[in-house]
């Protein structure tokens, strides 16, 4: 028997009836042939993590652009910690660790340069709109490996698609990686600005932190218990009503004092005008595009917009203020003698 069959045989004797088993998925796009050693979600795992896509997020925003300190969240951070939280949740839970962990790792592999504010920006800026939970779906199913994808399994791409507030995965696993992003980012965020003296513990209403916990460490614990107390046994992955209407004040506090703070945000104006130029440049000079980008318009694969997308969503903060510089400041001129 190989070591595969073995692990899907142990699968249905220790899970929840209500996980999704790896023999029970829906497959993949293109068929392949099956690994000897991992199932199916453990394989899309280990695809997300070594994709090109998964490295560039260790140098994009979260929340905070271009930080003075190493102790601020990136996206990869971020993504990192949602993986955690949602594990923990899942074994609990007896649920498929595989499955979370391959959703987590991919649910913010299609986020722009400088966060939220890049998202707006090519948002307007692109025809069909923009979203970084469809834009990660494209990744994987498009733009990795040079136009293969990587060929995950449907439940992953489901719960990478519907991760966002207003999406409804399909799966339990889908459904924790849901929740454990909104336990990350308010636990983290409040975390950030607290560092960077936005706010101070004391600043977050009281009712909120009688019912969450004192402290960023107490808050996360609670969240993630009342999630695994609440689902127990259960097809649903909830978490109680009075909790959830807590994170949600939680995260209406952060909207007025960090998210929307001029101190905290100031230079977002600036990104979203280097963006919205670059956007603008490259439709008007697409052969400065990376070559590959320039043979997809020149086919007239998909609408320009959407290619010129596909390449400035892909760089990270850094690449970005590059290319702006590149194309926009004026380079120190020299000549040989005097």
């Amino acid at each position: 028997m190989l070591i595969r069959e073995m692990i899907e045989g142990m699968e249905k004797q220790i899970l929840s009836p209500y996980a999704t088993l790896n023999v029970h998925s829906r497959g993949r796009a293109r068929e392949e042939e099956q690994c000897d050693i991992r199932p199916l979600f453990q394989r899309d795992r280990d695809r997300i993590l070594h994709s090109k896509a998964f490295r560039r997020l260790k140098n994009k925003t979260q929340v905070f652009l271009y930080p003075i300190g190493d102790h601020y969240r990136t996206r990869m951070s971020h993504t990192l910690e949602v993986s955690q939280n949602a594990r923990t949740i899942a074994k609990a839970l007896r649920m498929n660790e595989d499955l979370v962990e391959a959703i987590a790792l991919g649910h913010d592999l299609g986020h722009t340069p400088f966060g939220h504010a890049g998202e707006d920006v090519l948002d307007k800026c692109c025809k069909g709109g923009f979203s970084h939970s469809e834009q990660s779906v494209r990744i994987v199913e498009k733009l990795e490996k040079d136009g293969q994808g990587l060929n995950l399994t449907w439940e992953v791409v489901d719960g990478i698609r519907n991760h966002q507030s207003e999406g409804k995965p399909s799966t339990p696993e889908g459904a924790i990686v849901r929740l454990a992003d909104k336990i990350a980012y308010v636990n983290s965020d409040v975390d950030d600005a607290i560092r960077a003296r936005i706010i101070s513990e004391e600043d977050i209403p009281r009712e909120i932190r009688r019912t969450l916990g004192l402290g960023v460490r107490e808050r996360l614990d609670h969240l993630i218990h009342d999630v695994i107390m609440n689902s127990m046994d259960s097809p649903e992955i909830r978490m109680s009503s009075e909790v959830q209407e807590a994170m949600l004040d939680l995260r209406r506090f952060l909207f007025a004092n960090v998210y929307r703070n001029p101190e905290a945000k100031g230079e977002e104006g600036k990104a979203k005008r280097m963006i919205r130029q670059l956007f603008e440049y490259y439709n008007e000079n697409y052969e400065m595009l990376p070559r590959k980008f320039v043979c997809q318009v020149e086919a007239k694969e998909e609408d320009r917009d959407r290619i010129i997308c596909d390449y400035i969503a892909g760089m990270s903060d850094y690449y970005c203020c590059a290319r702006f510089r590149e194309f926009f400041v004026p380079q120190a001129w020299e000549v040989d003698g005097y």
